[in-house]
């Protein structure tokens, strides 16, 4: 799979993105319906803005929740720019000039859940995204809260299922520095596969990155996303991950240039090529 290096464009993205976007005034009327050609499916719309998976969607329609016009959708319906879509009581909108997902990348830093919701009261990574009326943003993985590294948020609720679900293998690729260092044969096991507690594990790649010590670094790759993975791998063999970084999420890497607690939008140019990376012709299948 080709890298989708954001890191290579320059003059892009210079300053952090602000705290919130103004949400479009809503129509007093509906618009007419627009052009043939220019429609979307219903479900899709709706996935697309946050609101779950398309099979989600398609369940909420044929529970007569969502409407079109005034008029309550069944499902094969379509929409165009100007359509006023209702959802129970919350108006969605397919604008003809803005119909790409919106698609955000964060370098997490340690000491940040990946949670709406925590107990203990612990600081987000959703406390500083910009703030939307009409959609969600949606985690595409998680990272644990001593983990740092990219994470990608999206709109698209049918995008974040092409990255995650496991039956599409996306990369996920770490720098691990460990306590010690590991000898052939425990390069061996790990690529191999090692027993966790809910299934066989192994890294696709490992790569010694050099470092003495209590500062050995290693680069490493593996297709799934178990809770803890890389650190519990490590825990078999008998040896303590004492950092762990996210460098690259399937064709997503995380910029040089964007540091720690720091969010980066993607424009649409890049949203349009991170889609066509993910959702290739049938007949150019990943691999």
């Amino acid at each position: 799979m080709p890298d989708y290096r954001l890191s290579g464009q320059k003059n892009r993205h210079k300053r952090a993105i602000p705290p919130e976007r103004k949400a479009p005034a809503p129509a007093s009327t509906p618009a007419p319906v627009s052009e043939p050609g220019e429609s979307i499916r219903l479900q899709k719309l709706l996935a697309q803005h946050g609101m779950g998976s398309r099979r989600d969607m398609e369940v909420m329609i044929a529970a007569g929740r969502a409407s079109i016009n005034g008029v309550i959708a069944k499902l094969g319906d379509r929409v165009a720019p100007g359509d006023v879509v209702r959802v129970d009581n919350k108006i969605i909108r397919l604008r003809r000039h803005n119909r790409l997902p919106r698609v955000m990348l964060y370098h997490k830093p340690e000491g940040e859940i990946v949670s709406l919701d925590d107990p203990e009261g612990r600081p987000s990574v959703f406390d500083k995204l910009p703030q939307m009326k009409t959609s969600k943003w949606i985690a595409v993985g998680r990272l644990d809260f001593n983990t740092s590294g990219l994470l990608i948020f999206t709109t698209d609720g049918a995008l974040a299922n092409r990255l995650m679900h496991p039956r599409f293998e996306m990369e996920r690729e770490y720098a691990v520095r460990i306590v010690g260092e590991l000898t052939p044969e425990q390069v061996t096991h790990l690529k191999n596969g090692v027993e966790l507690a809910d299934g066989l594990a192994k890294f696709e790649q490992l790569r010694d990155e050099g470092g003495i010590g209590t500062n050995h670094w290693y680069r490493v790759m593996l297709k799934e996303g178990k809770n803890r993975e890389v650190r519990r791998m490590f825990e078999v063999i008998g040896l303590t991950v004492s950092r762990l970084m996210r460098v690259r999420f399937g064709p997503v890497n995380l910029p040089p240039r964007l540091k720690r607690g720091m969010l980066l939008e993607l424009d649409d140019i890049e949203v349009d090529r991170l889609l066509k990376l993910v959702n290739p012709p049938a007949k150019a299948k990943l691999t």
